[in-house]
């Protein structure tokens, strides 16, 4: 009868860490699309558009700064759309700061048909949030502001056991500009909460931060527009590559994650994987 028990045991164990057949797959990469035209020179959010439509994700997660230099509606018309534009229906966008140098983010919330530049939706077992980390054109992040009183309400709701938040500059970042203190209340808000990911661009590399407070970050501004320099010394640091582009993969399950950056074909291949339990 032990010996039933423990088959059953481990059974059991082997179903949990198991994805179902149709858990989520989720797509992440911010600093996309802009007009210098094809590569070498160029953008690349052609290739990095071709390698989401291949991985068949349910949903897209658009860091930020989708669309240089200004973000206005003609220009994502002309090259946001027919790249990651294919993508919109799935799209979850956040604005970065180039979103806003055309003027209170015009271009971006008439393309994407928002208002509102922070948001949070449920996809399988988790819990999703995009918020605005431009804090200065949305009267602010700190604690009290609008967005920070928003998004303490919307994690209040939640009932989901896992939550992966996202915005455009990273809280801790090793790349050419680094990490975003203004962004401090938002973090604070979701350690309380117990949330498992954030995501974010800005810095045009990749990288996967150490687990701060329990979160795992990433930055993965890695989606065509150009690649920054990393810092010779990464504090925090536990996997980092900006010698091409590529996107995040996010398998999302009950209870636990999988993460693997995918390079562009036929460029140098960065392997960055693995796996975590949601708190």
């Amino acid at each position: 009868m032990r010996a039933v028990l423990g088959l059953i045991v481990v059974a059991a164990l082997a179903t949990a860490a198991t994805p179902a057949q149709h858990d989520p797959i989720v797509v992440a990469a911010g600093d996309i699309a802009c007009n210098r035209g094809p590569a070498p020179s160029g953008c690349r959010q052609a290739a990095t558009a071709r390698l989401v439509r291949s991985l068949r994700p349910s949903a897209v997660l658009a860091l930020g700064d989708l669309q240089y230099e200004t973000g206005s509606l003609a220009e994502f018309r002309r090259w946001y759309a027919p790249t990651w534009g294919r993508f919109r229906r799935i799209t979850h966008p956040v604005p970065g700061n180039h979103e806003y140098y055309g003027g209170a983010a015009a271009g971006y919330k008439a393309y994407f048909g928002v208002t509102r530049t922070w948001s949070s939706f449920d996809l399988g077992a988790w819990h999703i949030v995009g918020l605005d980390s431009e804090c200065e054109d949305v009267g602010g992040c700190d604690a009290g502001s609008a967005q920070e009183r928003w998004l303490r309400t919307d994690l209040a709701k939640t009932r989901k056991q896992c939550i992966l938040a996202f915005w455009h500059r990273p809280r801790i970042s090793n790349g050419l500009h680094g990490g975003d203190s203004r962004t401090q209340a938002l973090w604070t808000d979701l350690v309380a909460a117990g949330a498992d990911v954030v995501l974010a661009g800005h810095d045009h590399d990749y990288e996967r931060l150490r687990p701060r407070d329990g979160i795992q970050s990433f930055v993965v501004g890695t989606g065509g527009r150009s690649l920054y320099p990393l810092r010779p010394f990464r504090s925090d640091s536990a996997s980092a590559w900006n010698g091409g582009f590529g996107v995040l993969r996010l398998g999302l399950h009950s209870g636990w994650y999988e993460w693997r950056f995918v390079s562009v074909p036929g460029g140098r291949v960065f392997k960055d994987a693995g796996r975590a339990d949601c708190s």
